[in-house]
């Protein structure tokens, strides 16, 4: 992939710019003076080392015979060179994980070389710094850091890096620089922001249950949701959509700890035939889980709609505004399955292949466990609803991003931001027991404190802010 931001396309192994090809003044002179692309093959390491020995070694000082490290041998390592009109590797930078496997979303950026003759004016280094960002966030990082010179830092904050704290390194003054990554701020705040202010004439949620998955009916042990699925995703897959329908519904009782006693359907289709696929989809989904589906509505000859409401029953229902300051924080997932096909890096489907009785154990769990705060994991993912959940309970929360039960196929700033089939965060007193989920599996990976937002803690220790506020508006419940 090419990230110089140039129209053109190399004529090396792609289709070449006609016109190009026949001297075309214009298209000459828009021709860049270099391309950035990943190292192909050893000659183009190589040349990149060589620019590093050039540098670091003999110009600068600052290693004895060789700048090699372990970073250069692991396989996760990769190196993006900027190459000139001629075909010179006239710069490089490399950039890969920061830990040792598995790899947690930190990355590293480092050996950021330019070639003397095109040092300054040329702009290699900006578009090297600018490729690696964007290549970093593309492998699903989250923080993504980088040992800097110090006459170097300027360039840095310039393109947007944070200066974080001076450091030593090769036994002279650098500074670390951070990347601000915002992934998953701004999918909380797409997804979010907009509801406090939407829902605020309404104000009909239970007190203590505001901003909650389920609404109590009062006066009953009923519990009431509702939820609507994407038209373009009931128009694109509409079994999936049916599946999905019956799916967030069952999640969305689950977290209150109410059993499923009942759905209703209202479903929108632009024939018989498309109906039918979303209704199929829906009745399996509604036997895997147990639950009837007691009627409905369907109208044809529209635009593809769905929404499922469902029906739970519980004396105690579990808020998602029930945590505390010191309270521990609990992610419960089903990590099985694979990523939907068509929905790669955005949904989790751990639960179309799943018996019916492992579905009813994860539904079931928090019913069993009753802890003090429950919600089940929504279209803001992981961090997201743990914001949420924050903000119910009028707390901050941290996760410790080494702690939290993740896929070895999905990168972490996919997890943290996808919808997965089953994932339920939890928080109750350290110490408290486990849900008893089945095939999902559990860990406490955070905790409560004062104040708002949600923060990922790193195994050095270092906090980078993924939601510095609210994500609803709608404040504790």
């Amino acid at each position: 992939m090419y990230l110089d931001g140039s129209d053109t396309a190399p004529v090396s192994g792609r289709a070449p710019d006609i016109l190009a090809l026949l001297g075309d003044r214009s298209t000459l002179a828009r021709q860049p003076a270099f391309r950035i692309a990943e190292a192909d093959g050893p000659a183009d390491l190589s040349a990149y080392r060589r620019l590093r020995r050039d540098a670091f070694v003999y110009e600068q000082g600052l290693f004895r015979g060789h700048d090699l490290d372990d970073r250069d041998t692991d396989p996760r390592t990769l190196v993006l060179i900027a190459r000139g009109r001629d075909g010179t590797v006239v710069g490089g930078v490399r950039l890969g994980p920061a830990t040792d496997d598995p790899d947690i979303g930190w990355w590293q950026g480092g050996r950021l070389v330019v070639a003397p003759a095109v040092r300054g004016s040329a702009g290699v280094g900006a578009a090297l710094v600018r490729a690696a960002c964007a290549r970093a966030e593309a492998e699903g990082a989250l923080r993504f850091d980088a040992t800097v010179q110090t006459r170097n830092e300027v360039l840095f904050r310039r393109l947007g890096w944070r200066r974080v704290r001076d450091v030593t390194a090769a036994g002279s003054p650098h500074v670390l620089m951070r990347w601000p990554i915002g992934r998953i701020a701004a999918q909380a705040s797409a997804a979010k922001a907009a509801l406090g202010p939407l829902l605020d004439p309404l104000a009909t949620a239970s007190p203590g249950f505001i901003g909650d998955d389920g609404a109590p009916v009062p006066g009953t042990d009923v519990v009431a949701a509702c939820d609507a699925i994407v038209p373009s995703m009931v128009e694109r897959a509409p079994d999936w959509a049916g599946w999905c329908a019956v799916l967030v519904n069952v999640n969305d009782l689950a977290a209150m700890g109410a059993a499923p006693v009942g759905l209703l359907d209202a479903l929108g289709a632009p024939d018989a035939a498309h109906a039918a696929r979303v209704l199929t989809g829906l009745s399996r989904a509604a036997q895997a889980y147990g639950v009837p589906v007691l009627g409905g509505h369907t109208q044809l000859g529209v635009p593809a709609a769905l929404s499922v409401t469902a029906l739970g029953r519980t004396r105690h229902p579990v808020p998602g505004g029930g945590g505390r300051p010191g309270h521990a924080v609990r992610l419960t997932a089903d990590l099985g399955g694979t990523w939907r096909p068509g929905y790669r890096g955005r949904q989790w489907d751990s639960t179309s292949h799943r018996r019916a009785d492992e579905l009813r154990t994860m539904t079931g769990a928090v019913a069993a466990a009753r802890p003090a705060a429950a919600k089940d994991v929504s279209m803001a993912g992981v961090a997201g609803t743990l914001g949420m959940l924050a903000e119910a309970s009028g707390c901050r929360a941290v996760l410790d991003v080494a702690a939290v039960p993740r896929p070895r196929e999905a990168a972490m700033g996919d997890w943290l931001t996808c919808f997965p089939g089953f994932a339920m965060l939890t928080a109750d007193a350290p110490g408290a027991p486990p849900l008893a989920a089945g095939p999902a599996e559990g860990a406490v990976c955070g905790e409560l404190s004062a104040g708002e937002g949600v923060g990922l803690r790193w195994p050095d220790g270092d906090i980078t802010e993924a939601v510095t506020s609210t994500v609803t508006g709608m404040g504790p419940a």
